[in-house]
């Protein structure tokens, strides 16, 4: 005979105890700064930078395709220094996520969106000599010279940034199949 108040089913399990660990391979702490993985991330967030102020330091010739570019550029760059915080201070080993997985698919899109934001730069960039205004009298270059100097570098850093999008990709698609 059961005590007063006692059931005779066992008590529900804890869910915490049954949810998978997290799956990292990458270290955390200053030791990330140490791996090709690291350094890339490291590059990524130098080159973004770099893409950020160059943009924003032009006049916007074309809204639309610049607004993309530094969208892209601002919004990498966040998630970047967020993603290297979150192994830098070690909260990786502390959120049960498949990092590897995680790593592959927000380096896998960000260099999607990175190289799409690269062209359009590079447009922008290739359209120095057409007329800012196709009805004027005068004809006023759509990128004056030394807007045409920045965008050419703002190119090839966007360039520069998504290579290192893609290098990371690769790195984070051998590191979680293995």
């Amino acid at each position: 005979m059961l005590p007063r108040g006692a059931s005779s089913m066992p008590p529900p399990p804890n869910p915490a105890a049954y949810f998978p660990p997290p799956r990292v391979t990458l270290p955390s702490g200053l030791e990330i700064l140490r791996t090709y993985s690291g350094a890339v991330i490291f590059l990524e967030i130098l080159f973004g930078t770099i893409v950020w102020i160059l943009v924003a330091s032009t006049q916007v010739p074309l809204p639309l395709l610049q607004g993309w570019v530094m969208f892209v550029a601002v919004t990498a760059w966040f998630l970047s220094v967020v993603f290297l915080c979150v192994f830098l201070f070690g909260y990786a080993n502390r959120i049960a996520v498949n990092w590897n997985q995680m790593d592959f698919l927000f380096h896998g899109i960000t260099f999607v969106f990175y190289f799409g934001a690269f062209l359009l730069q590079a447009a922008t960039t290739s359209l120095h000599y057409f007329p800012r205004k196709f009805n004027s009298t005068t004809q006023e270059k759509l990128l004056a010279d030394h807007e045409y100097n920045i965008s050419i570098a703002a190119s090839i850093f966007a360039f520069a940034t998504a290579v290192c999008y893609g290098c990371s990709t690769a790195l984070a698609l051998r590191r979680w199949r293995l």
